[in-house]
């Protein structure tokens, strides 16, 4: 089979419902995968239990299939996929780029937070493995919206984990390993996770994996400056009115209101922004949000108290 010139992905955590930035990142990643005429595959990163919220992952897939942000292929659920990161982990540990630490939180606190080496005082039973990121691990890479971005891995991150010692597996492991599985070519999500990418291309490096290229959308701020999601975490987007939703998020990306007019069925509406999207005109920067600029079709009516 041949490739597709483009494949995007949208890889939310089960840690409650769609809150506006979430299907902000969603709805901007299925858009550029759909105007390079490419592929857009779903996975749900559940491999945190502490932090999943019971019947969120359904709800979510529930709101996407709402909001006709239909995905190519079966959804990936990452608690299903211990098995591949086992084996990359092995890689690692086969090769030296990874190893076995049993430094606690607390002995890791006193030395500053950043490991660059053990610093336990005996061994642990249920240690760590962490990625052995060496002096002058500085990365580059470009963002598709932000630009030239450069990271010293070493001196700001240091080893960081790829399973931790309650036996989960980290973040930076398991999406490296999942977005080569899949087949993704472009990451389209929230700029919270920016920080991340640098470890995230050492890692594909040490793998053997193909970089894919990242673009981190704007995050929606409220007036303070929070990051929406947590000032109004209690309030998802409503999905029983998903054509003004769609069309309020059009905006926020920074796309022309006109391309939208007369569009008032959410298959017509869809299909006149996947031909009128422009990449362009993305924003590059945090979205701050006066109070009250979120309207009501956006969001879901808070639950009345008892």
């Amino acid at each position: 089979m041949t490739s597709p010139l483009s494949c995007g992905r949208f890889a939310p955590s089960p840690t409650g419902l769609l809150h506006p930035g979430s299907l902000l990142a969603a709805f901007g990643s299925w858009l550029l995968a759909r105007h390079h005429h490419g592929l857009w595959r779903l996975r749900i990163e559940d491999i945190d239990p502490p932090r999943t919220v019971p019947g969120a992952a359904h709800a979510q897939l529930q709101a996407l299939a709402a909001f006709g942000l239909a995905h190519d292929g079966p959804v990936l659920w990452q608690s299903e996929r211990g098995d591949a990161y086992q084996q990359a982990l092995d890689r690692l540990l086969a090769s030296g780029q990874a190893f076995i630490c049993h430094c606690s939180r607390s002995e890791l606190a006193a030395r500053g937070g950043i490991h660059h080496r053990c610093v336990a005082r005996q061994p642990r039973p249920d240690p760590a493995v962490r990625f052995r990121v060496p002096a002058g691990s500085e990365v580059q890479f470009d963002d598709g919206l932000r630009g030239r971005q450069v990271q010293d891995v070493h001196a700001e991150v240091g080893d960081f984990v790829l399973r931790r010692a309650d036996g989960c597996w980290a973040y930076q492991l398991a999406v490296v390993v999942d977005d080569a599985a899949q087949g993704v070519t472009d990451v389209v999500r929230g700029a919270d996770l920016l920080d991340s990418t640098a470890r995230q291309i050492l890692l594909q490096q040490a793998l053997r994996l193909a970089v894919p290229q990242y673009w981190h959308l704007p995050l929606l701020l409220d007036a303070p400056g929070h990051k929406l999601s947590k000032s109004l975490a209690a309030l998802p987007v409503d999905s029983a009115r998903p054509v003004p939703v769609l069309r309020q998020l059009w905006g926020l990306l920074g796309q022309s209101p006109a391309a939208l007019e007369g569009h008032d069925d959410l298959h017509d509406l869809l299909a006149a922004a996947r031909q009128a999207f422009d990449p362009a005109r993305l924003p590059r920067t945090d979205i701050l949000l006066p109070t009250g600029a979120l309207s009501a079709p956006m969001l879901q009516n808070p639950p009345s108290p008892t």
